[in-house]
């Protein structure tokens, strides 16, 4: 059954793509028609396309491991956090921190700075620090939440990134390509579907669109971690046992799982 239909894509504007000038030619295939000098999209491709990037990311959380999600626009960045904080994935939705992908180490270390500022306010000693140090470690603290506390228990690379709008977010998806990391997107008419592994021929500005559309992934997600948890709990094992397990055959799954939708 259809993770989602015509009627609650239409309600939602999936469709309304942009101006005919704008458009990539790339997208062609997913355009339905135009009117008025607005692409529409082609809801019915829509919907095929929704049901395999659910069925992938579905696989990929119950192999345990992350999915990335990156939404800096406006419309899209607190239904984002909102949705992909209950299933505990990672996101990001402020600012792209440059080289978060292929820089990760620096990254890491400084993810691993917060948590030691978080330690020492903490500890005794704070109380010994004067009031300039104490205001200048705490606005420190605030600026590195801000960019990375949303990813601060990402300990390792993403199995795969979800992306809204892949002309705003280039920067991530030209980072997860160079790594060969698994891009999923809410692709637009004026955006090249070609950059993406699973795309979703959609709407990118309209919110209740992007609402949609990650709602979807996030349940799929949720299923999958649920599956996870229920044959852990069948094997009789505990979480580091499993994780021992599954992670060296996480990446074979992801592998797997893109080597199929290229078939």
């Amino acid at each position: 059954m259809p993770r989602t239909n015509f009627q609650e894509l239409l309600e939602a504007g999936v469709h309304f793509g942009h101006l005919k000038r704008k458009w990539n030619p790339n997208m062609e295939p997913y355009i339905f028609m135009e009117k008025n000098g607005i692409h529409i999209l082609d809801l019915q491709k829509t919907i095929v396309k929704i049901d395999e990037a659910a069925a992938a990311i579905k696989q990929i959380a119950k192999s345990g491991r992350k999915i990335l999600f990156v939404a800096t626009k406006k419309q899209a960045k607190d239904i984002v956090a909102e949705l992909v904080e209950s299933v505990n994935m990672p996101y990001v939705t402020e600012r792209w921190p440059g080289g978060m992908l292929t820089n990760f180490p620096t990254i890491r270390k400084a993810v691993k700075k917060m948590i030691s500022i978080d330690k020492l306010m903490k500890d005794t000693s704070w109380n010994n620090l004067s009031k300039r140090e104490k205001l200048q470690i705490t606005r420190q603290r605030a600026k590195l939440e801000k960019i990375l506390g949303s990813i601060s228990d990402l300990t390792r690379l993403p199995a795969a990134l979800f992306v809204v709008d892949v002309l705003k977010e280039k920067i991530a998806v030209r980072e997860a390509q160079r790594l060969g990391i698994p891009v999923f997107a809410i692709v637009d008419t004026n955006s090249n579907p070609e950059l993406v592994d699973f795309v979703i021929p959609a709407n990118d500005d309209a919110s209740q669109s992007i609402k949609l559309i990650t709602k979807v992934m996030t349940d799929a997600i949720g299923e999958g971690l649920s599956e996870r948890k229920m044959e852990r709990e069948k094997e009789g094992l505990s979480e580091a046992d499993t994780n021992n397990a599954k992670e060296a055959k996480a990446s074979e799954d992801t592998e797997a799982v893109v080597n199929k939708e290229e078939e």
